[in-house]
C-alpha cells in the first residue's frame, strides 16, 4: 500500500469492555491494525484472545469501548445504529461456520435474501443470484433445499449470499470449521479465487493454522492485544 493510500480498515487503540466493576471484563486491549483494500487477512488466537470480538466491531455488530475504528477514513463508533447497518449492508459480506441458511428455502432464495431486504425487484434479484451461484461453482443447485446439498455446497450457497451484494469485505467466521479437510481446502480456494479475481478483501478468523496459509497475512492476537504479525505468500 501507498503511503499516500488510506487503508480500506484501520484500527487505533481499540479497546473493549463488557460488563462492570468486579464482574467486567476487558476482551480488547488497545488494538493497532489496518488492511488494505484487496488484502486476505486470517485473524488467529486462542478461546478469549479477542479475535472475534474484533471480528464484531469489524463487522459493525458493536463499537469499541475506546479508540476508533475507521472505515474507508469514516469512524464507525461515531455512526449511529441506523447508519452502521447501512455500512454493513452496503459494504460488508458475512459467512459463517454454521452455513445459516434457511432450511425450506431454495438456494437461489437463500443467495437473493440480502436483495430481498435491499427492496430490489425480482427480477434484479434472480439475475444477480443465479450470478453468484455461478461464481462459486453451483450453477444447476438453485432449486435445491440446503438437506439436499453436501456441507461445502451448503457454504458455497453461504458464500454467494455473501457477495451477491457486490461487498467491499467478506469477514469469514471459521468457514471451514464444519468441513473435512478437502472441501475446507475448496472452500479456502474460493476465496482465494473471489480476493484474486472480484478484488474482494478477506477476512477471516481461523483456529486452522493451514487454513490460514491461504491468507497473505496472519494477525495472531491473545489477551485482547495483537501479540504478532506473520507475513504469508498466500497459496495460489
Amino acid at each position: 500500500m501507498n503511503a499516500d493510500q488510506t487503508p480500506l480498515i484501520e484500527f487505533s487503540q481499540v479497546t473493549k469492555f463488557y460488563g462492570r466493576g468486579t464482574a467486567g471484563f476487558q476482551a480488547l486491549r488497545g488494538v493497532d491494525l489496518s488492511i488494505a483494500a484487496g488484502d486476505f487477512v486470517a485473524i488467529m488466537g486462542p478461546s478469549g484472545s479477542g479475535k472475534s470480538t474484533a471480528m464484531n466491531i469489524l463487522g459493525c455488530l458493536d463499537i469499541p469501548s475506546s479508540g476508533s475504528y475507521l472505515f474507508q477514513g469514516v469512524p464507525v463508533e461515531q455512526l449511529d445504529r441506523n447508519q452502521r447497518a447501512l455500512l454493513r449492508r452496503t459494504y460488508l459480506g458475512f459467512v459463517f461456520q454454521g452455513f445459516n441458511l434457511l432450511a425450506r428455502t431454495t438456494a437461489q432464495e437463500n443467495v437473493e435474501l440480502p436483495l430481498l431486504y435491499r427492496g430490489e425487484k425480482r427480477g434484479a434479484r434472480h439475475q444477480a443470484a443465479q450470478a453468484a451461484l455461478k461464481s462459486v461453482g453451483l450453477e444447476g443447485f438453485a432449486h435445491h433445499t440446503p438437506a439436499e446439498l453436501s456441507g461445502g455446497q451448503q457454504q458455497r450457497v453461504a458464500i454467494a449470499r455473501a457477495i451477491v451484494t457486490r461487498p467491499q469485505v467478506l469477514l469469514a467466521d471459521e468457514p471451514t470449521g464444519n468441513l473435512d479437510s478437502q472441501t475446507s481446502n475448496e472452500i479456502m480456494q474460493l476465496l482465494t479465487e473471489l480476493n484474486h479475481e472480484l478484488g474482494i478483501t478477506v477476512v477471516m478468523v481461523t483456529h486452522e493454522p493451514d487454513m490460514a496459509e491461504y491468507a497473505r497475512r496472519v494477525i495472531h492476537f491473545r489477551d485482547g492485544r495483537v501479540e504478532r504479525l506473520q507475513h504469508n505468500g498466500g497459496r495460489d
